[in-house]
């Protein structure tokens, strides 16, 4: 395993992190869930990414059982606040209330004491932005959280944060947005902004949630249990994906990950971790197996031809609008 700095803090992360959205606490069984975490620690996988939200909290706590009795210092766990966690009104977005309440419900899932990295899932228009940050300086202030993160916010709304963040002497460190090959909306003005302020990119669906393992054919039903058929387990999110276009050109990929000795999971996992403002792509499991052959894409450089190669099959396919990175007008 390789290991990369969190922007420009001094906290180090693994160059793959194991993110549990989807699978643990819904799509995988405890037994394997446990199985994946282990292969993950086996690998040199340090660092361990998930939300309150994910399995309706379900997952903080399957990682939290998973982790416990490891040692806390060799682990950076991750977690997120802002989709709803209950009923209520204040069981959602940025308030005050909903953070301060929301750390300590992720703590005691995940069994520990503070997490590493604290953010907000979305960009929340329904609360001042003065308000969220001080909370978020609360937290780190009380050590239940050692640096601040946000996903999916657009430069703007990094920029400002930073500021108040640097007002507050709090470390606003990271980005969690979707980045692949296929979805490049970051490059043009999150990335320069991020790199500007010292913020590095934690990137989710590097594989671009499967499509780029090369799995799903063209003119061909999904595979059984796979995620596109399984509704509860984000066949919302890959149906952008799932067309004849997209499916044909990512099956030209193939060659190209043979010629650089690559899986073609392997080969989208290492294309993410080219761009210098990754600190590090999160990959999921359903199997062991799958962790073992991600973990692969540590340290491995693309040369230019390749990644000119890469371009030339799949330019026509690629979404690179900024304007879709975007949180909710109002509170989900």
């Amino acid at each position: 395993m390789e290991f990369r700095h969190l922007g420009r803090s001094g906290l180090m992360v693994s160059e793959i992190s194991y993110g549990n959205w989807i699978t643990h606490g819904s799509q995988v069984e405890e037994d394997a869930a446990f199985a994946c975490v282990r292969a993950a620690l086996d690998v040199g996988i340090t660092t361990f990414d998930t939300a309150d939200v994910y399995a309706g909290t379900r997952a903080e706590d399957v990682l939290g059982r998973a982790l416990e009795g490891e040692r806390r210092e060799g682990l950076e766990i991750f977690t997120k606040v802002y989709w709803p966690t209950g009923p209520g009104r204040n069981d959602r977005g940025l308030s005050r209330k909903h953070i301060m309440e929301s750390i300590n419900g992720s703590l005691r899932r995940l069994r520990t004491d503070y997490v590493d990295l604290y953010q907000a899932h979305r960009y929340d228009h329904s609360t001042p932005l003065e308000e969220t940050m001080e909370a978020f300086a609360d937290v780190v202030r009380s050590g239940k959280a050692l640096y601040i993160g946000v996903s999916e916010w657009r430069a703007s709304e990094i920029r400002e944060a930073h500021r108040l963040a640097r007002e507050l002497r709090i470390p606003l460190v990271s980005n969690q947005p979707q980045y692949s090959m296929l979805w490049r909306v970051i490059e043009s003005e999150v990335v320069p902004t991020s790199e500007e302020l010292g913020i590095g990119q934690i990137v989710w669906s590097p594989i671009a949630q499967g499509v780029l393992s090369g799995k799903y054919l063209p003119g061909q039903p999904p595979p059984a249990g796979s995620r596109a058929t399984d509704e509860k387990s984000g066949a919302g999110f890959i149906s952008r994906f799932m067309n004849d276009e997209v499916l044909t050109r990512v099956q030209r990929l193939k060659p190209l990950a043979e010629q650089a000795g690559l899986s073609m999971a392997q080969l989208a996992v290492a294309w993410v971790l080219q761009n210098p403002n990754v600190s590090s792509a999160i990959v999921g499991a359903t199997r062991p197996e799958q962790v073992h052959d991600n973990v692969k894409a540590a340290g491995v450089k693309l040369d230019a031809e390749l990644l000119k190669a890469i371009d030339e099959v799949i330019d026509p396919i690629v979404e690179r609008d900024p304007a879709r990175t975007e949180s909710p007008a109002e509170r989900p």
